[in-house]
């Protein structure tokens, strides 16, 4: 059975974004985007929430054409493109490239889907990994920890006003050249 992998750089101090939506703190050089390229080529699927998607819309799929662009960026638009996407939205339209549309995330429906055939499955964005880590449909977490504090934003993990644990156990981690570190958790069952 395929496994849900939630896949999400955040601060030391646990934020994804800082406000107004800011990433520029991230620490992606030439390693760890070919690092990102690896491991994302041999999923078989992406699972978005609609902001998360629609930034990557806005920029992959034409981010190849781009002068600019850094071997492993170029490298990547392809993998994007070709890349199986759903994404989780009540108000989304119209998505291209390769991309469903969901409107809810239904347990028996996200089982059904890692019941096919192909690689494990992808997960990105804050709101949609809260909603899969509630329903329990999460069984590993690569999280990529940057090397900076920014004080406020978006949590990795919102406050759910409720008080539960999730026990995990750590599978891996990797030190970067540029001081990211990726923890690999998976769920203790």
């Amino acid at each position: 059975m395929r496994k849900i992998v939630l896949m999400m750089s955040t601060s030391l101090d646990g934020y994804i974004e800082g406000p107004d939506r800011d990433i520029s703190w991230h620490r992606v050089d030439e390693e760890l985007h070919q690092h990102f390229n690896t491991f994302i080529r041999g999923l078989g699927g992406l699972l978005n929430g609609r902001t998360t998607y629609e930034l990557m819309a806005g920029y992959w799929p034409t981010a190849d054409a781009d002068p600019d662009a850094s071997a492993a960026e170029a490298e990547f638009a392809g993998i994007w493109r070709d890349m199986p996407k759903t994404v989780y939205s009540r108000t989304l339209e119209h998505a291209d490239w390769n991309t469903t549309i969901v409107r809810d995330v239904v347990p028996e429906e996200v089982t059904a889907l890692k019941e096919q055939a192909g690689g494990d499955l992808g997960l990105g964005g804050a709101d949609l990994a809260a909603a899969f880590l509630r329903h329990d449909l999460v069984d590993e977490l690569r999280v990529y920890v940057h090397p900076v504090l920014i004080g406020r934003g978006k949590p990795l993990f919102p406050h759910t006003g409720a008080a539960t644990e999730t026990a995990l156990h750590l599978t891996g981690s990797q030190t970067f050249g540029n001081g990211v570190v990726l923890l690999q958790y998976e769920r203790s069952r």
